[in-house]
């Protein structure tokens, strides 16, 4: 995602991928302090393709209705208030004393964030953070750009937390960026991961991002269709893209980076934002086969888009006969969207790696936190240089098993892995995972 970097084209290149399974034993719950019952996750969880699983543990910690009451009756005798039962250790509200936690803030709540989970469990492990008195947890945003800042608010008056990651929702939103430089002042090491902020008007709000190069994905995906629409006779015609927000900074850099590999040939009628609402992406999507008819490709630019591109098209017969053969692409892998592909409704989608922007958050958040400079260097080494400030963490391009349209040789860009359905099928039971 290099806004004002075009990136670069070059020769095919595969990029194998490794990994390693490991288990890992909730903590245990810390004494109670106060009369309260909460529900949380809590997450002990590098440009390398090393990606493990781990499963984060729920844990919740209540006290029964009949005790809370009788517990405020004999408050006076009793002392509840310091005594009662408390949220368990790691909970994103609390810590035990002296442990300092990371929070990473999603811009919503979608299967994506799971990998990304897994990914945090994993680097909590491999960068040893219980030892250092450290935990990472996640917080799922309600998505919105209000629900970030409330919580950006929350942690300025929590003194446990030592760093925050944060997919932001909004790249323009100013009031985000305010509270992200009200933490970064109290000494709260601050970082973006896959949704950045407008890198020409805020990019002095975190030193650094992981995640995609957003507009190299949206150029992988622009080539795979302008391939596949080649393969249909389609030479011309135009498509719409989807999202949750088009100003939001990986959307924009993705369907960026799409019209311009698609193409010159093919054009863009629309950009059309759903705001994370599932029913408005598939009206959306009905919406533009009818103000549109004609129309040669839809593009999901966000996860969810996939499965209500593919639900509506086969309402609508958008691809019943070769003659009405409407073109579907899409980004990222829900299991929706996977089961789809493997109907034949999406034709090739692009997907991150979640995994491994969980573990390198961490581990840039503890180099951080502990003055590592050698470890950021290593990170970052052209720390100071344009676009020195992004570390980026994969590719892949997903395509069905049988007769796929875009082969390889389609794809004029560097840096991606391409594998068929059901082998990134398999690496996803290896891990245990069912999107990504």
């Amino acid at each position: 995602m290099r806004a004002g970097n075009r990136g670069r084209f070059g020769k095919h290149r595969i990029r194998q991928t490794t990994g390693h399974r490991v288990i890992t034993r909730p903590s245990p719950p810390r004494p109670s302090t106060q009369c309260d019952a909460r529900r949380s996750v809590d997450i002990n969880r590098g440009r390398r393709s090393v990606e493990t699983l781990t499963r984060p543990e729920a844990s919740r910690t209540g006290v029964p209705v009949r005790i809370l009451a009788l517990c405020v009756g004999l408050a006076a005798v009793a002392g509840c208030g310091p005594k009662a039962a408390a949220p368990t250790a790691g909970t994103p509200s609390s810590a035990p004393q002296g442990v300092k936690r990371f929070i990473f803030i999603t811009n919503g709540d979608d299967p994506f964030w799971d990998a990304c989970n897994a990914g945090l469990v994993e680097g909590a492990r491999r960068f040893g953070l219980e030892e250092r008195g450290l935990r990472a947890v996640m917080e799922k945003n309600n998505g919105t750009a209000q629900g970030q800042i409330e919580k950006l608010r929350q942690y300025g008056s929590q003194s446990d937390i030592a760093g925050v990651a944060i997919s932001v929702i909004q790249a323009d939103n100013a009031a985000i960026v305010e509270e992200m430089k009200n933490l970064a002042a109290r000494g709260v090491k601050i970082i973006t991961v896959d949704g950045d902020v407008n890198r020409d008007a805020f990019r002095d709000a975190r030193p650094y991002y992981i995640g995609t190069d957003n507009i190299v994905g949206g150029r992988l995906l622009g080539r795979a269709a302008r391939a596949i629409l080649a393969a249909r006779g389609r030479t011309s015609g135009g498509y719409v893209q989807f999202a949750g927000f088009t100003d939001n900074d990986n959307a924009r850099a993705r369907m960026n980076g799409f019209r311009e590999a698609v193409g010159e040939s093919y054009t863009e009628v629309d950009r059309m934002p759903d705001e994370m609402d599932l029913t408005r992406a598939r009206d959306n999507v009905r919406t533009a086969l009818v103000n549109h008819p004609g129309l040669a490709a839809l593009v999901g630019i966000w996860a969810y888009n996939a499965p209500a591109i593919a639900e509506v098209m086969e309402e609508r017969g958008a691809r019943s006969t070769a003659e009405k053969m409407l073109t579907a692409v899409t980004f990222d892998a829900q299991a929706a969207a996977l089961e789809r592909m493997a109907e034949g409704k999406i034709d090739a989608m692009v997907v991150q790696n979640p995994f491994e922007m969980g573990v390198q958050t961490v581990r840039l958040l503890r180099a951080m936190h502990e003055a590592d400079d050698a470890t950021v260097a290593e990170m970052f080494p052209n720390r100071g240089q344009p676009d020195g400030d992004l570390l980026t963490t994969g590719l892949r391009l997903i395509v069905p098993d049988t007769d796929p349209l875009v082969k390889p040789e389609d794809i004029d860009i560097d840096g991606y892995e391409y594998l068929p359905l059901s082998r990134f099928r398999e690496w996803l039971a290896q891990y245990g995972l069912s999107s990504s």
